[in-house]
């Protein structure tokens, strides 16, 4: 059948009991790429993430820092990795309910660190937006007082602050922007 005879569906979710998960069109699901009814996870991904927003989905995430599994994940799944134990759990728990369709090995397009060659786990963090002028002059202040090589790029890096209308004050990486 078709997508459209599954409009304002929904679906109950194969491991928390009682929770339903409604059934959304998605610009980004195509029929090359797996089955045309994919799970969403809008805390790990741009695509999803834009699904949930517009039709203004919870964007929780279930994972922490250090790519395992938090407690609101469940007892099954806490403090499991989620690339290495976590999958096989969640493999039992979906065999456990009788939602296990078909397994397969899958080589999936994680982006990966070029540092340690390892793939990344994208994740939704909290974040902060300012509009104001007072963090816009307090930036150029002290980018006034950082040494630039080469001296020319100075005035580049205070125009672009000059033009930038908003700004994200975030702690998403704990060794540095490259």
């Amino acid at each position: 059948f078709s997508g459209a005879d599954l409009a304002d569906g929904s679906c109950a979710h194969p491991t928390i009991p009682g929770r339903v998960s409604p059934l959304l069109p998605a610009n980004h699901v195509t029929m090359t790429k797996g089955t045309g009814l994919v799970h969403t996870a809008p805390a790990h991904g741009m695509e999803d993430y834009s699904v949930a927003s517009h039709h203004q989905l919870p964007t929780d995430c279930l994972v922490d820092e250090s790519g395992y599994f938090m407690e609101a994940a469940g007892p099954e799944l806490k403090n499991k990795n989620v690339l290495e134990e976590g999958n096989e759990a969640v493999i039992q728990m979906l065999q456990a309910a009788g939602s296990l369709l078909k397994e397969e090995k899958y080589v999936h397009s994680y982006p990966y660190d070029w540092r340690t060659k390892k793939p990344m786990i994208i994740r939704a963090s909290k974040q902060w937006f300012v509009n104001t002028a007072d963090v816009k002059a307090a930036a150029q202040d002290v980018l006034k007082k950082v040494k630039v090589i080469p001296t020319s790029a100075m005035n580049r890096m205070l125009e672009m602050l000059d033009r930038r209308t908003f700004w994200c004050i975030s702690r998403q990486r704990c060794w540095g922007v490259p």
